[in-house]
């Protein structure tokens, strides 16, 4: 066996452990060329942080003198000041565990540098303004001068460079100045395939009608791009309004998703805090092989990926992240609108596509009166709509049989009527009896093969119904039911297309309500709302003595809610199932789940998952929506034989 070196087991600890950062932005209040008043400013922030397990910390653009001191920056008198702020910060940092980043003006042998000083338990490194802008309301070049790009600088504290990459805490930062930001191709892109998996951003934006929303996008976007955590800290209250006003930007992206935006136009300041996942970047850098590429092009090597110490603190509550318990679903409710549009868009650009690629002008669909079915036929009719072909040409067949309660039977013939397609209804009950007596069965024993046969019952019969109307069979099973392998082997696994295979079940659900919304409280509202109110079930068991239905598919498999949880940390992160577990119960904080019932439906979604993907590799054509996706032609590729021992 392979001996792990001592490097490989520090980062496997790191990784089992923690893997979150814990960064601030802060725009403290500032007193123009008030060195003094601004050291104590930033002292009391950095303990109010140290209090708080952050970890690194950014603070604005020449925070220490302020920005806006214009010709004093020339002045002895305010270096002399600035310079002795940061030996007093460099002494404090010694008691510190956190890791800052402050500005200040700084003399070196390339001139007078708008300087950032990233301060870590004693030790100082420095790296100065890549681009000075010198245009509209910025006259910066009267006052800085920038290293030559690939050389280094050299001042009292040591040397200066740009686009160095530091370690703090276990992750690897860049830090860029402002204007950096800005220009065509930032410091942070090349800092970002150096290693930098968070990028810090010491400004002093001035602010403009309709900036900041300009500003936050580009912040977002160069998040997204360079795969990386963006801290951004801009000067605000106290700096000098003789020209500009100031308003105390903070913000924290992680890429492309703004996790914390701090309350401009304070006169206290404003400060931000969030635990950024550094694992899930290093495995988004792992998984899009083009960010390599672009380093090796570049011909830049990767920094190694540091060890981390021992005193990284362990952020076991995750209190400055939000774990959204339904990732599939916007966190922001002003979102699922456009949301829920785009991904029916896409199912019925998808389903239309098919078939008017093949000339086909039937569909053929088993309605159950449950969600996947409902979904199904919903976008079916739109692609209809859309191709201009008649509703009438979609076939529902609704297939009671031994399990079919009159809730959902009366729901699908209600959903079939009210949006106009043919219907046929066809008792499952007495083929399935006659299988029963072809194989020896007795129908009092309801095992696999009792519940199996019924599926297959039906899917044989939408075959061939299709045959008969020169159609296809449209797929309703959802990628839950994939993950899980909640389908039957040729049974409800198989159709022509599935229109459901990208969208889990917990949006399947979003989807059927956004349906119902749209249609402002008409009978079609009320049947989708009905439908919604329905618990999942196969009905493949007969139902209770009351009529109502037996056979509960959560009870047996467990909470969907908890499985496209799981099923979304598997495969959009690669996370480990310590990890999923720990994020599950930061998630799920109603209560709703104790530890244990996470733990116990954690091992049976990997036990299924690994065991149900026989079932995947032979899985219909269908539309992927989102990131997630389970398709053995595009996003998942794994053997049907794979042993899922280091995940149970």
């Amino acid at each position: 066996m392979t001996k792990f070196p001592k490097f490989a087991e520090n980062e496997i600890r790191f990784i089992m452990k923690d893997g979150f950062l814990r960064v601030a932005a802060v725009a403290p209040r500032v007193n123009v060329a008030d060195v003094t008043y601004n050291l104590n400013q930033t002292l009391g922030e950095l303990h109010a942080l140290e209090d708080e397990g952050v970890e690194l910390a950014v603070f604005p653009e020449c925070g220490l003198t302020a920005y806006t001191c214009a010709d004093l920056f020339h002045s002895q008198t305010l270096l002399d000041a600035a310079a002795a702020a940061l030996r007093t910060l460099i002494d404090e940092s010694r008691d510190l565990n956190l890791g800052f980043i402050v500005g200040l003006p700084l003399r070196t042998t390339s001139g007078l540098c708008n300087c950032a000083a990233y301060i870590h338990r004693g030790s100082v490194r420095l790296t100065a303004k890549s681009y000075i802008p010198n245009y509209n309301e910025f006259y910066e070049r009267r006052w800085w001068s920038a290293p030559d790009p690939g050389t280094t600088a050299h001042s009292d504290f040591g040397p200066v460079s740009t686009h160095g990459v530091w370690q703090c805490h276990g992750a690897l930062i860049g830090i860029e100045i402002c204007e950096d930001l800005w220009v065509p191709r930032p410091p942070s892109e090349e800092m970002a395939m150096k290693g930098a998996e968070v990028i810090c951003n010491l400004s002093a934006s001035d602010d403009l009608i309709g900036k900041y929303a300009y500003l936050r996008s580009l912040v977002a976007q160069q998040s997204a791009r360079c795969i990386c955590a963006y801290a951004y800290a801009g000067a605000g209250y106290g700096e000098s309004s003789t020209d500009l006003v100031f308003d105390a930007k903070a913000m924290i992206a992680e890429n492309g998703s703004m996790l914390a935006e701090g309350q401009r136009w304070q006169a206290d300041g404003s400060r931000v805090i969030a635990d950024i996942d550094i694992l899930a970047l290093r495995r988004d850098r792992m998984h899009m092989t083009t960010f390599a590429d672009c380093a090796r092009n570049a011909g830049i090597t990767p920094a190694t990926t540091p060890t981390p110490d021992d005193s990284h603190p362990q952020h076991s509550d995750l209190k400055y992240r939000t774990v959204n318990p339904h990732p599939f679903i916007p966190a922001d409710s002003n979102a699922i609108d456009d949301r829920c549009e785009e991904i029916i868009q896409i199912q019925t650009a998808g389903l239309a596509r098919r078939l008017d690629f093949i000339k086909c002008r039937s569909l053929v669909v088993g309605i159950s009166g449950g969600l996947d079915s409902t979904l199904a036929l919903l976008v079916a009719v739109r692609a209809f709509d859309r191709l201009a072909l008649d509703r009438k040409s979609i076939i529902g067949v609704t297939m009671p049989g031994f399990g079919t309660t009159g809730r959902t039977h009366d729901n699908a013939v209600r959903l079939m009527q009210l949006l106009g397609v043919s219907m046929r209804e066809i008792s499952i009950v007495p083929a399935v009896n006659q299988h029963f007596s072809d194989i020896g069965h007795d129908p009092s024993v309801h095992d696999v093969t009792y519940e199996n046969s019924q599926a297959r019952q039906r899917t044989l019969l939408l075959m061939d119904i299709a045959n008969q109307t020169s159609g296809i069979v449209l797929g309703t099973g959802d990628l839950s039911e994939l993950a899980l392998g909640w389908a039957t082997y040729n049974g409800d696994h198989m159709s022509m297309y599935g229109v459901n295979a990208g969208v889990p079940k917990t949006l399947v659900r979003w989807l059927v309500r956004w349906f119902a919304t749209q249609q402002q409280g008409n009978e079609l509202s009320h049947t989708l709302l009905d439908i919604l109110d329905t618990p999942v079930s196969p009905e493949l068991l007969p139902a209770s003595a009351d009529g109502s239905i037996a056979q509960k598919t959560e009870d047996l498999v467990g909470p969907y809610e908890l499985h496209d949880f799981f099923l979304y940390y598997t495969l959009r992160f690669g996370f480990s199932p310590e990890r999923i577990g720990r994020l599950a119960r930061r998630a799920f904080t109603t209560g709703q789940y104790s530890d244990d019932t996470i733990q116990h439906w954690l091992k049976t979604f990997f036990r299924r998952f690994f065991s149900q993907q026989f079932k995947r590799s032979c899985m219909p054509d269908g539309p992927k929506v989102g990131s997630v996706c389970l398709s053995p032609r595009g996003d998942w590729r794994m053997p049907s034989d794979a042993s899922s021992a280091l995940w149970r």
